[in-house]
């Protein structure tokens, strides 16, 4: 199931980079529950992101629609703040940041 979660995870997009959040570091930890809930801490970009109110939603919707998730819940955080080192070597890749 967590491979499920992680694949659910790489197809929510920020509107403004070409990368999956999951490979941009912006999802800090998953927990699943026994009970098969989702609980996610996550972070954006910037606190000013203009999809910061929608994105948890996305974030949301697309786990819950992996088999077996009972529900899916993501709380934002800026602690720590998220920086290009929290990027994955494929999202640097894919942005020519290397």
């Amino acid at each position: 199931m967590t491979d499920d979660i992680i694949e659910a995870l790489k197809s929510v997009f920020d509107p403004e980079i070409p990368v999956d959040i999951y490979e941009l570091g912006l999802i800090y930890k998953v927990d699943l529950s026994d009970d098969r809930d989702v609980a996610i801490e996550m972070t954006l970009t910037a606190p000013g992101c203009p999809v910061a109110g929608e994105m948890p939603g996305w974030v949301e919707d697309a786990v819950r629609k992996v088999e077996g998730v009972r529900s899916a819940k993501a709380e934002l955080t800026f602690d720590p703040p998220w920086d290009a080192s929290k990027m994955s070597d494929e999202a640097k890749l894919a942005l020519n940041m290397f």
